[in-house]
């Protein structure tokens, strides 16, 4: 059996040139507006929790008619939400739902939502509170 003595050299040159492909890739994904292809591996950041007494009164409400079914006051209520923002749990399409937690005062939906986690939308697994238009989100417990 012979033993080629430039074996480790070709080896060793190999490695940077395998890791500097690997890391243009995600260069070039993140720059061009792409995620990397194992984006869906990566978990996000622990999310705080926040007890549904702390939240505004409105979440509350809103929390009884999501248990309830509905009626929501708004047609997006109870629609599916993407999680396109990648910072809660990632799941498959159609897990994650969202509902408006009513702005005393604003002509708008405003910026306040719960999001439920799970397939069965009257009995969702997670609640997830965003006060900002979903960008940031609190566990609710």
């Amino acid at each position: 059996m012979d033993h080629d003595p430039n074996e480790h050299h070709r080896r060793q040159v190999g490695r940077p040139r395998v890791l500097l492909g690997i890391a243009l890739a995600i260069l070039l994904s993140v720059f061009l507006g792409g995620a990397p292809a194992n984006a869906a591996t990566i978990a996000p950041a622990a999310l705080p929790d926040c007890a549904l007494e702390s939240l505004p009164p409105e979440a509350a409400e809103t929390v009884d008619l999501i248990y309830d079914g509905g009626p929501f006051p708004y047609r997006q209520d109870g629609t599916v939400f993407q999680n396109r923002e990648r910072l809660l749990p990632i799941e498959s399409t159609g897990y994650y739902r969202e509902y408006t937690v009513p702005t005393p005062g604003s002509d708008t939906r405003g910026a306040r939502r719960l999001v439920g986690g799970g397939f069965e939308p009257t009995e969702p697994e997670d609640l997830y509170y965003t006060r900002d238009h979903y960008a940031s989100f609190c566990h609710v417990v």
